[in-house]
């Protein structure tokens, strides 16, 4: 069975594994599993989404967080 997707409510980091506590992006531990969209960021220093976004490291990002 697959394991739920989490989302940091601060960064948006979509975190595959449900087992982690806190977002290695950020170090928040406040998390929800409400959201739309995403994109993928694999070079963010290159990224015009990325910085539009304001996100510096490679990942999984939710686009809207509820």
């Amino acid at each position: 069975m697959a394991k739920k997707q989490k989302i940091c409510k601060k960064c948006g980091l979509i975190i595959e594994d449900e087992d982690v506590k806190e977002c290695p992006v950020c170090g928040n531990t406040k998390f929800t599993t409400f959201w739309q969209g995403y994109a993928i960021i694999v070079n963010p220093e290159k990224s015009e989404v990325a910085q539009i976004l304001n996100i510096n490291v490679k990942g999984k990002y939710a686009l809207r967080i509820s």
